[in-house]
């Protein structure tokens, strides 16, 4: 059997989606992707967090502070990390013009800028902005970080099994998530 998948994302960002401060992320790809751009590879995955290249300058002001908070909890020397949440995709958007990204402003936790490098980047292919139906895990996994976790890419496969549906609680009430996707789309047309 096919092991789960993890999604890398900075801890930050996880943060904002568990809190329900924001439903999606935006993707690209990492910098050792095999095929050099970003594929999504599963529609229900962990969430798996990072620290390394996350950069206050990035976030909004009144959101940089997360990045301490996520900081307190992490050292370069650990040997296991703790995922606490997990996300279905509900749909991936490709979007490729600047002004429909500005228009999502509200909606997340990232400076213009960051948004506007990142769409620039590889500036030939689409950023994926993948809604996400995010779920927190009844309780946190502790897994031991593997080599084949480290490095710039999107996915990894996990050493831990799938969790089951009643372990995982909803961010949001079906209401609010519906009610958000529903603006998010709203401003996309």
């Amino acid at each position: 059997m096919e092991k789960p998948k993890a999604l890398k994302e900075w801890a930050s960002a996880i943060k904002a989606l568990e809190d329900g401060t924001q439903i999606f992320i935006m993707r690209k790809g990492g910098i050792v992707e095999e095929t050099r751009d970003f594929q999504v590879e599963s529609n229900d995955f962990f969430l798996y967090p990072t620290y390394e290249h996350q950069r206050k300058e990035l976030l909004k002001e009144n959101y940089r502070n997360v990045i301490d908070e996520t900081l307190a909890l992490w050292s370069a020397q650990d040997d296991q990390v703790t995922i606490r949440s997990y996300a279905r995709m509900v749909e991936d958007i490709e979007i490729s013009d600047g002004e429909l990204l500005e228009k999502l402003y509200p909606y997340h936790i990232w400076t213009e800028n960051f948004t506007e490098e990142r769409l620039k980047w590889k500036r030939k292919n689409p950023l994926h902005l993948m809604l996400l139906r995010v779920y927190k895990l009844a309780e946190p996994l502790h897994i031991p970080i593997e080599e084949a976790y480290i490095g710039c890419k999107s996915w990894i496969a996990l050493g831990a099994e799938t969790p089951p549906e009643s372990s995982l609680v909803p961010v949001l009430s079906d209401e609010d998530f519906a009610r958000q996707v529903a603006e998010i789309k709203q401003t996309l047309s």
